[in-house]
């Protein structure tokens, strides 16, 4: 069977990543987060003292370290899905929490940032049999990709489902943050002027405020059979 690429786009916080590693890990590809990513740059720039007293980020100093900031994926297998390591470090856990996505929309829309990300991505997936979820991966990454499908479900649903996988991972979370939080997400990456949010025109659209993660599952595998075929 042919291996192609698949590039699954959507607002945060809608489970395109839940879909994507889970496809990935029945078909046999390799599955990329870069959304992981950013948030690792993001938390790179927390680190490192990379933003001025009024929580500006210092954009020349980001992008003379940019060179630095490595961003890798390893196979955990106990959970069965990626884990995402920055400069070597295991950081799965820190760029979950809502400092880092607080503060992950600005930096995802520095011009430089993006486009060191975007070389990384298209590194990747030179080999095709790679699923690869984000905002800009049917438009910009991998435009030519032969699946392409942008999810979305409510603001609400998706502050839920950021509320119950905080607590479940036994993080501190209050719902009306998360709520607010993803809606000034959808604002800034709907708006930045460097590849704003959008379905491509041959995406397949998915709105799953209402499905289960199995019916997602199975609505995936459905449309990646087809294309195979």
């Amino acid at each position: 069977m042919k291996k192609i690429t698949i590039a699954i786009d959507g607002h945060s916080s809608c489970g395109k990543s839940t879909m994507a590693k889970d496809l990935a890990k029945a078909i046999g590809y390799v599955y990329v987060d870069t959304g992981a990513m950013y948030r690792a740059v993001t938390l790179y720039a927390l680190r490192n003292n990379l933003y001025t007293d009024d929580g500006e980020i210092m954009t020349e100093q980001l992008q003379e370290k940019m060179p630095e900031v490595e961003i890798s994926f390893k196979f955990n297998a106990e959970t069965g899905k990626p884990d995402t390591y920055l400069n070597g470090e295991l950081v799965e856990k820190d760029i979950r929490g809502m400092e880092v996505s607080n503060r992950v929309s600005a930096i995802a829309a520095l011009p430089f940032v993006r486009e060191a990300l975007v070389a990384q991505q298209q590194r990747m997936g030179k080999k095709k049999g790679i699923v690869m979820d984000g905002r800009d991966i049917g438009t910009v990454v991998f435009p030519d990709a032969e699946l392409k499908v942008f999810v979305t479900a409510s603001a609400e649903v998706r502050a839920q489902r950021r509320y119950d996988e905080l607590k479940g991972k036994g993080m501190e979370a209050d719902y009306d943050e998360i709520l607010k939080n993803v809606q000034e997400r959808d604002y800034l990456d709907s708006h930045r002027e460097v590849s704003p949010l959008r379905k491509a025109d041959d995406a397949i659209e998915l709105d799953n405020s209402n499905m289960t993660i199995p019916e997602q599952n199975e609505w995936l595998m459905e449309r990646y059979l087809e294309k195979v075929r």
